[in-house]
């Protein structure tokens, strides 16, 4: 097995299986010509989209298309090639509209873009350990200004908290309306955002006051799960394995990355920081951070967070699930649902 699919394993516990889509398109005069295709494409390669004519139509043409935006045409029934490198990983969509006569048909086709990069098994080392209060349902973690915040969910008992992490001493708490279960948070430009899971929800705060500011709904048709910025941007997870990317002055979703390890798509991506360039992002129901490439998608690390369990005592203890990365210390901040620590640590190769 290879190295990454070993790594994988560690992220999902699950059997890999290859997702190649090798039916034959729906239109009965042309097809894509899949048969050189392999199980999956990287961004390294390119695909040679040609189109099989088993009516022997006389073909005056083809439009090439890829995830509906034209790339390039060619005479006759001439193939074309399609670099692959700033594609997307995930499903590409291969269309080519074949023009014969005064008519024209479309083929079909679609392939999976998979990661080629081999995810690093980090290390972590525990420099600290603080006290966590066993009643918070931990969804986002954030340091803003050397203070540690967090949002819990559960319908009824969802709230944002600041306090100091060394003592646990509360400096000021925001309960949420029952009807909301609160998800991810996320500082920027002197505003923190806060999501809602199934609700649709989002808050604007005032950094500073936490005095609320603005409720929008969701650009998108999704859930509510973890948050991060670059800075300039926020990043939104909704449970698949889709990171968007939100404008925060507009709240609208502008782009989004489909995260993989090798050849097998990371479902459930949860909370995420970012942290010198990258996102380490909680994986739901597994004791494991990823890193992931903000441009990409792509793995590149995998830390395995399983040791961090049997220094956990209380019994009611639920998932790992909460990052944050201190700029004061240069160090991480994880915990987990009712955990009653918080761990700093450091992260290696």
């Amino acid at each position: 097995m290879k190295k990454y699919n070993f790594l994988t394993v560690i992220l999902l516990g699950i059997t890999l299986i290859g997702c190649g889509d090798k039916n034959k398109g729906e239109n009965s005069l042309f097809n894509i010509d899949d048969s050189a295709f392999p199980a999956h494409f990287t961004q390294k390669e390119a695909v040679s989209i040609g189109v099989l004519n088993p009516k022997s139509k006389e073909i005056d043409s083809i439009t090439y298309f890829v995830n509906d935006k034209r790339v390039g045409s060619t005479k006759g029934a001439e193939k074309f090639k399609f670099e692959l490198k700033d594609q997307k990983l995930g499903y590409q969509y291969l269309k080519a509209v074949v023009h014969f006569g005064s008519d024209s048909s479309d083929a079909t086709k679609r392939i999976e873009l998979v990661s080629d990069v081999q995810p690093k098994l980090l290390k972590y080392k525990i420099i600290n350990k603080y006290p966590h209060d066993t009643k918070s349902f931990t969804e986002g973690l954030e340091f803003y200004n050397d203070t540690l915040y967090e949002n819990t969910g559960q319908k009824g008992a969802s709230y944002l908290r600041k306090y100091d992490y060394k003592t646990g001493k509360i400096f000021k708490q925001i309960d949420m309306d029952s009807k909301y279960f609160g998800e991810g948070i996320t500082f920027v430009n002197g505003k923190l955002f806060q999501l809602t899971w199934q609700e649709k929800t989002g808050f604007i705060y005032d950094a500073k006051t936490l005095k609320l500011e603005k409720t929008f709904a969701y650009d998108k048709d999704i859930e509510g799960w973890g948050m991060t910025n670059d800075g300039k941007y926020i990043y939104q997870t909704d449970k698949t394995e889709k990171i968007w990317k939100m404008d925060p002055a507009t709240q609208k979703m502008i782009d989004y990355i489909n995260v993989y390890s090798g050849e097998s798509k990371i479902k459930a991506i949860n909370e995420l920081e970012w942290i010198n360039g990258k996102i380490y992002t909680n994986v739901w129901q597994k004791d494991a951070i990823a890193v992931v490439n903000p441009t990409s998608g792509a793995v590149e690390g995998i830390l395995d967070m399983s040791g961090l369990k049997k220094f956990v005592k209380n019994a009611d203890a639920d998932v790992l699930n909460g990052i944050a990365y201190n700029p004061k210390t240069k160090t991480i901040f994880v915990t987990g649902k009712y955990w009653d620590t918080l761990f700093e640590i450091t992260v290696s190769e």
